[in-house]
């Protein structure tokens, strides 16, 4: 065998070597792309689990005939406002996820004074109703953050992905960009006061 042909064959082995491992590599990254957009659906959709039981919150609590009206009001314009922020997962820019973040921390906080209110009002805290959404609204809160942390490891295992040597390379070539996840939100880091 001349040494010509044995060259030629070591770098078409090596082609062949290289072009198996973009493809897979390509591969992987699509399916971490769509793991990060499978989060982030499940994200939106424990949100929305929030917004729907919200009009049933409020219907419950305006049965007490003294309930504060600004309360409420504020619940349901925070509430229409968090509805129509809506991001597409392919879409998912440290700008738009900060926006969406922010809609949501103002219905959480209008949430939170409702339910600081509430305590005001016997006959609500002692409503079946109310108890039983108050319930639902916590499970769902906690779904919230389960889903929020499950998105942030999907983008953190994308990213790790897009940035490692030699998926970097392709990443760029096919236009897969590093990923931003959810963040603590400004004065998180300081704990409320409690006073009695």
């Amino acid at each position: 065998m001349k040494t010509s042909n044995l060259i030629l064959i070591i770098v078409l082995v090596v082609l062949v070597f290289i072009g198996f491992s973009g493809c897979n590599g390509y591969n992987g990254l699509v399916k971490q792309d769509e793991n990060v957009a499978n989060a982030w659906n499940k994200v939106q959709s424990d949100y929305q689990r929030r917004a729907d039981l919200i009009p049933n919150l409020v219907n419950t609590v305006k049965g007490e005939a003294n309930f504060e009206q600004t309360t409420l009001q504020n619940v349901i314009a925070a509430r229409a406002s968090a509805t129509q922020m809506k991001i597409d997962a392919k879409d998912l820019t440290p700008e738009k996820i900060q926006q969406f973040q922010a809609s949501q921390g103002q219905l959480s906080q209008a949430l939170g004074r409702l339910m600081v209110v509430s305590e005001q009002y016997p006959n609500l805290r002692a409503n079946d109703a109310f108890r039983g959404l108050q319930a639902q609204l916590e499970g769902t809160e906690n779904r919230i953050k389960t889903a929020r942390n499950d998105f942030n490891d999907a983008v953190q295992q994308y990213n790790v992905q897009v940035r490692s040597f030699p998926m970097n390379i392709l990443s760029g070539m096919f236009g897969f960009k590093v990923k931003t996840g959810f963040q603590a939100e400004a004065g998180s880091e300081k704990a409320p006061e409690v006073k009695f």
